[in-house]
């Protein structure tokens, strides 16, 4: 078996010259469980990665080896837009000369629906090389008339800009979407910069509010839980300051509820559980106000959003056993075995949700269960899946108890860009 996980912590603890004991009591475990860990046994939960990885003082990307260059996702080349966007994002202020004119605005609005579309759904190889032109198209509408607005202190931009401005956002958002998922943190945090550029000069509030709402989810990524805590609620004073008085309209609803799901995996990781149940219960106030699962400033949020959470908070809190348990009870409901996000759900939010009780059915020793909750996130959104680093660790971990050294399962890490010695 190639490098893991747990063999990189081992090494890192090692070159820092801190014993098995030390590290367990920087971040608060057992010895048993940190040596579980190392051995690749246990699965590492998102929110303890982030807490060794700060103990080790690296970054996360360092503990799980992204962004991934050495497995069977090459051969997606999905990389390879990678330097284009790079260019791209560095020259966000003074894009390249085209060779023809911009499309028309409507026609870009539609090109950035779909790219949308796709982020939802995580497709993101088709979707990578659509974004280079397309962030170039919109970057030259929105600025078309900078130098005779300059001349024009507080002169506002033209609605045609603003609405060009607003697709940048929105297009960035993908960008963020694909480099963090593809492991170019670097890029990502720097799509994020330009989300919040375009979100300001396009004036919508909201928008101004999402790019906040991403800067949050970097920062909680990292374990800079204080400074995401104050952002968060922050931006949710805000969001309802802009409101109309005495009402909350569906989008402001549904883009507070997402921040407070946020701060609930914040607070989880932050080794706060109560409050972040108590952030769940916020949530739910402002779910059950909405008509069901809604799409409002690129996110997603609703009762199977917060159910997700839900299970997630658990899983990241170390009780997989009651996570389990709920979407028993939540199946019952549906007379399936197991809660089943609806068809209809963003294809990333459903995929993340088996992601995570797989890695929940491994911890309580259910493998079979593990690989089928697998194989169903890879039918939703295989691209998700694929570069996902929690099934790369869940599938290794798999293969690596797997003494009847079953093919499909073997397979399946392959496919994942798990490398198996002969």
């Amino acid at each position: 078996m190639s490098e893991h996980v747990g063999q990189r912590i081992r090494e890192l603890r090692k070159i820092r010259q801190m014993s098995v004991r030390q590290l367990a009591n920087a971040v608060a475990i057992s010895i048993s469980a940190l040596q579980k860990y190392e051995n690749g046994t246990r699965h590492v939960p998102p929110g303890m990665l982030t807490r060794l990885a700060q103990a080790l003082n690296v970054g996360p990307t360092h503990l799980t080896g992204q962004p991934y260059l050495n497995g069977a996702e090459t051969e997606t080349q999905a990389q390879a837009v990678i330097p284009d966007l790079r260019r791209v994002l560095l020259s966000y202020d003074d894009p390249d000369d085209l060779l023809a004119p911009p499309r028309p605005l409507p026609v870009l609005i539609a090109e950035t629906e779909h790219v949308s579309a796709m982020r939802r759904d995580s497709k993101y190889v088709p979707m990578g090389p659509l974004l280079p032109g397309l962030l170039t198209e919109l970057t030259h509408v929105a600025l078309a008339d900078r130098r005779s607005t300059a001349r024009r202190p507080g002169a506002s931009l033209e609605r045609q800009q603003r609405e060009a401005f607003r697709q940048l956002a929105i297009c960035y958002r993908a960008v963020n979407s694909l480099a963090h998922k593809l492991g170019y943190h670097d890029l990502s945090l720097t799509a994020i910069e330009r989300v919040q550029w375009a979100a300001d000069c396009s004036d919508d509030g909201l928008m101004q509010a999402t790019a906040g709402y991403l800067k949050a989810g970097a920062m909680v990524r990292m374990g800079s839980f204080t400074s995401a805590r104050r952002l968060l609620e922050g931006l949710m004073e805000e969001v309802e300051r802009m409101a109309p008085e005495r009402s909350l309209p569906e989008a402001h609803l549904a883009v507070i509820g997402a921040m407070l799901l946020k701060l609930a995996i914040l607070e989880v990781r932050d080794g706060r559980l109560e409050r972040a149940q108590e952030r769940l219960a916020e949530a739910r106030w402002y779910a059950d106000r909405l008509p069901g699962d809604t799409l409002h400033y690129e996110t997603s949020f609703g009762p199977s959003n917060l159910r997700i959470h839900e299970v997630a908070v658990l899983i990241d809190s170390g009780d997989t056993e009651q996570a389990l348990v709920r979407i028993r009870e939540w199946g019952a409901e549906q007379d399936r075995e197991e809660w089943e996000p609806p068809a209809d759900l963003a294809r990333e939010r459903s995929s993340h949700h088996y992601i995570d009780v797989a890695s929940a059915k491994l911890a309580a020793g259910d493998r079979n269960g593990s690989y089928r909750d697998l194989l169903r996130a890879r039918e939703i959104a295989p691209h998700h899946t694929r570069f996902h680093p929690t099934v790369r660790s869940t599938a290794a971990t798999l293969v690596r108890l797997d003494r009847a050294q079953h093919d499909s399962l073997a397979g399946f890490a392959r496919w994942a860009g798990v490398q198996l010695t002969p």
